[in-house]
């Protein structure tokens, strides 16, 4: 019978092939090459507290769409500072990607900032360091300014704006869109509230057309009515500090 050949690699050099096959960015090449290792116990011991190894082995799974193995990986090993850039973009992507699956469309920045939230990056390959994405005062104003001149800028707007501001022009695109988002949310809201309030302000028949005493009770819509009317708020739209 046919048997495939053992390789008397040490963890050093299994790491060293690892590295190497990652850089070049041969992904297939790299998984057919974990699929060889040895699957000994004490091999795999050994391999599995190997960060390169293991950081070569989530890459693969996430390639091959596993992303079940590729978080059982990350959130089961501590990795160093050097491997958590490229870690925590393929947790987020993987988590991206499975939620546009289940939601049948792409993933707006709103979208993917409620996916973070969701899915916060496991403290293995994360330091617990928030970065704030927020915006200097600043910034906010110059963004307020424009929206109220040109809520649309085209693309040569906003890169002007993003020089202007120090943002990048898709953090400047996202902003507008989000704003645009709130305005309209708060504007459907407001004719929402003027139309209950109108339904329920219509004229009704007073205590004494009605034949009752002066002093009776209003019927419970007159008073919802009245209640609704004076606890109306209006809504506005309010910027958004953070980039998200």
């Amino acid at each position: 019978m046919f048997q495939l050949p053992i390789l008397n690699f040490s963890p050093q050099q299994v790491a060293g092939v690892c590295e190497t096959l990652e850089e070049s960015g041969d992904i297939e090449r790299l998984g057919r090459f974990l699929w060889s290792l040895p699957v000994a116990p004490a091999a795999c011991e050994a391999l599995n507290k190997n960060e390169s190894v293991l950081r070569a082995r989530a890459i693969v799974a996430f390639h091959t769409g596993n992303f079940r193995e590729l978080y059982h990986i990350l959130e089961n090993h501590k990795f160093t500072k050097d491997s958590y850039t490229k870690l925590q973009a393929l947790w987020l992507e993987a988590h991206y990607q499975e939620a546009e699956k289940l939601r049948g469309r792409p993933l707006g920045p709103v979208d993917k900032y409620r996916v973070r939230k969701k899915f916060p990056l496991p403290r293995t390959i994360w330091d617990g360091e928030q970065k704030t994405h927020c915006f200097k005062e600043r910034t906010r104003h110059l963004l307020r300014e424009w929206y109220l001149q040109d809520p649309y800028p085209n693309p040569s707007k906003k890169r002007e704006l993003a020089q202007a501001t120090g943002l990048t022009p898709t953090q400047v695109g996202n902003w507008f869109k989000n704003r645009r988002q709130r305005d309209r949310a708060a504007a459907a809201k407001n004719r929402l509230q003027q139309q209950v309030l109108s339904q329920g302000t219509g004229h009704s028949l007073g205590p004494d057309e009605r034949g009752e005493p002066l002093g009776s009770a209003s019927s419970p819509a007159a008073s919802l009515s009245s209640k609704a009317a004076t606890s109306a708020i209006s809504i506005t739209s309010s910027d958004s500090e953070c980039d998200i």
